[in-house]
């Protein structure tokens, strides 16, 4: 049983078809970069281009940096703000063709159903939050496993700041702060993150998941738990082509 899942970022669009048994993906992944700037047509052709690389016919979920209801976006933080009052659905449907039916929600709201189902919070209960350090800092929301949408935690204010422009990785990478720098940013963010909704798990995604060995242990005084996401950066297209597969009676 497969579904395609197709993550937009700020710096990179990546895709490939998702086995939703295994919730993992059924072929290694194509990646192109995001078009600058990522209007609302740019953007759609390299979700095609993407999808076009696998010749790919069938339902289609898709992930976006911001907050999506009903099909249409309503905030655009990592992208161009044209996206927003754009129906991504029907825009993506239109390019991509009737045989490619399309599914679209939050990146980190995709990835963090993922992560639920088949990674670091599988079976857990009480609130749990994923949080995703890229671009920018996208958050899922769970309470005893049901998703609260379009929490948009990276827009906290921190430090004056959108938290996001603080305690990103890039951040980290425009501000060329060091692993220890950085991880006290993360600390401060998750703890102001923790006085607010006191979960019991913090799940840490997105791309500098994979290096979590360098910056976790660094991290101090949070009472939660704190694991690393164990679908690392395919977590968002893992989720994209779960929820496409629920609306396509697949899930």
């Amino acid at each position: 049983m497969q579904i395609f899942g197709v993550d937009i970022g700020g710096s990179g669009i990546k895709g490939a078809p998702v086995d939703l048994d295994r919730g993992d993906l059924a072929q290694d992944r194509h990646k192109v970069l995001t078009p600058h700037p990522a209007t609302p047509d740019g953007v759609a052709d390299k979700v095609k281009e993407v999808i076009d690389h696998f010749g790919w016919s069938g339902p289609v979920g898709v992930t976006f940096p911001g907050v999506i209801t009903d099909g249409t976006v309503r905030t655009a933080a990592n992208v161009d703000k044209s996206w927003v009052g754009v129906h991504i659905e029907d825009l993506l449907r239109e390019r991509l063709g009737a045989d490619c039916p399309v599914t679209a929600l939050n990146d980190a709201d995709a990835a963090g159903v993922a992560e639920m189902s088949f990674g670091a919070g599988k079976g857990r209960t009480g609130t749990v939050i994923l949080l995703t350090f890229g671009t920018g800092v996208g958050s899922g929301l769970f309470t005893d496993g049901r998703l609260v949408a379009n929490t948009e935690l990276g827009h906290l204010e921190l430090d004056g700041h959108d938290a996001e422009k603080r305690a990103s990785s890039k951040a980290k990478e425009d501000h060329d702060l060091s692993w220890s720098h950085w991880a006290r940013r993360v600390q401060k963010y998750l703890a102001h993150v923790e006085m607010l909704f006191s979960p019991e798990l913090f799940v840490i995604g997105g791309g500098v998941s994979r290096k979590s060995e360098k910056f976790l242990p660094l991290i101090e005084g949070i009472r939660a738990e704190i694991v690393p996401a164990q679908l690392q950066n395919n977590a968002g297209i893992v989720g994209a082509a779960m929820r496409a597969g629920e609306r396509d009676g697949q899930v």
